[in-house]
């Protein structure tokens, strides 16, 4: 199997979604209870976790979760893989790794190629977990994350399954940049000082501060992404923001700047050990495959 070439192709890609899915299936509550916070700008991520279960039930925590495994399978799998295939092509011999600022470049590239894939996923996730949100007669009640881009498909149009691409890239790009190339440098730096490589200190530190730096570096974005994919127009057909940088403008007008950072402890419990524990599970995966030889 190690001698296939089509598996050292794909493997990247594949250890890259059995990580993301892994590590979601623990951090959507935190996810769910972010999104909120976002749209009611702000508030106890406690107070608002104990509010849901309170009215709606554990379930309202779990809002979204299918539409969470499909973005796993698209944006997580593409931006993982893209990532490491890229800095291992830039790589001049085997075990020489790139200087930072490729590495940066390789975050861009692969965050960019995964968002555009994921950006269905991401409609579905905001759709879902916005919706319970809302008073009940106002729910679209989304079955699943095939009956939320079928329903979005029928009353908007396939078109709309791309709404807040430009936000998802930019958000992506932030996220992949400050995360991915943070990770190695920072792995790098610490099994240099410790003289161990692949040492687990070095991926328990880099995991920390790749998942701190992935929070603050995206998170300006995720809330732009967020408003703009969570729209609904109201009585005269309107949309509360003609696009992305309509929504910078009147966030800033009516809010300040600090509003994008509305729910950063939250943001930054669901982000940080996300990036954290998928970097922790996908180092598993590949210790495990080559001890297998695979």
């Amino acid at each position: 199997m190690s001698d296939s070439k089509a598996w050292k192709t794909a493997k990247p890609f594949v250890n890259g979604g059995v990580a993301a899915s892994i590590g979601i299936t623990v951090m959507n509550p935190v996810d769910v209870v972010k999104t909120r916070l976002q749209i009611a700008g702000g508030g106890s991520p406690l107070g608002m976790a104990r509010s849901m279960v309170a009215q709606q039930g554990v379930s309202s925590l779990y809002v979204g979760l299918t539409a969470q495994y499909l973005r796993a399978w698209t944006y997580q799998t593409a931006r993982l893989g893209a990532y490491r295939s890229l800095t291992n092509a830039m790589q001049t011999e085997p075990g020489v790794n790139p200087p930072l600022w490729k590495k940066a470049g390789a975050g861009l590239t692969a965050g960019a190629i995964g968002a555009v894939i994921g950006t269905p996923a991401e409609l579905a996730i905001i759709r879902m977990q916005a919706d319970t949100a809302l008073p009940q007669a106002e729910r679209r009640g989304y079955k699943n994350v095939g009956d939320a881009l079928l329903r979005v498909v029928r009353s908007e149009g396939a078109s709309a399954l791309l709404t807040g691409t430009g936000p998802t890239i930019l958000r992506a790009m932030a996220l992949n940049c400050g995360a991915l190339a943070s990770y190695d440098q920072t792995k790098e730096i610490i099994d240099d000082m410790l003289g161990q490589p692949g040492s687990k200190l070095g991926v328990a530190g880099a995991s920390t501060i790749s998942g701190l730096f992935g929070a603050v570096f995206s998170l300006p974005f995720d809330y732009v992404k967020t408003q703009i994919q969570r729209m609904k127009p109201d009585a005269n057909g309107a949309l509360p923001y003609e696009g992305a940088m309509d929504c910078v403008r009147k966030t800033v007008a009516e809010h300040g700047p600090s509003r994008f950072y509305a729910g950063f402890p939250t943001y930054a419990m669901r982000i940080s050990p996300m990036i954290t524990l998928t970097w922790l599970i996908l180092e598993s995966i590949q210790s495990a495959e080559a001890k297998r030889g695979w």
